[in-house]
């Protein structure tokens, strides 16, 4: 056997592991557990708007 079918061999085994990890460690799918449920929250309605506040009168010329 030369070099090159030893590292063939060795790096099939080293995909091997990788691969099994990947799956037992992995999420996959589901994998049988069931959907989690997602709860909807609704916002607060809002409130009728007050009327608005009295504001200081509008001065529209500056005397000089």
């Amino acid at each position: 056997m030369d070099t090159e079918a030893i590292a063939k061999i060795l790096g099939g085994i080293i995909v091997a592991i990788v691969l099994v990890a990947a799956v037992v460690f992995g999420p996959i799918g589901q994998g049988g557990k069931p959907a989690p449920t997602v709860q909807k929250i609704e916002a607060p309605k809002a409130a009728v708007p007050a009327a608005p506040a009295v504001r200081g009168p509008v001065v529209r010329e500056v005397p000089q």
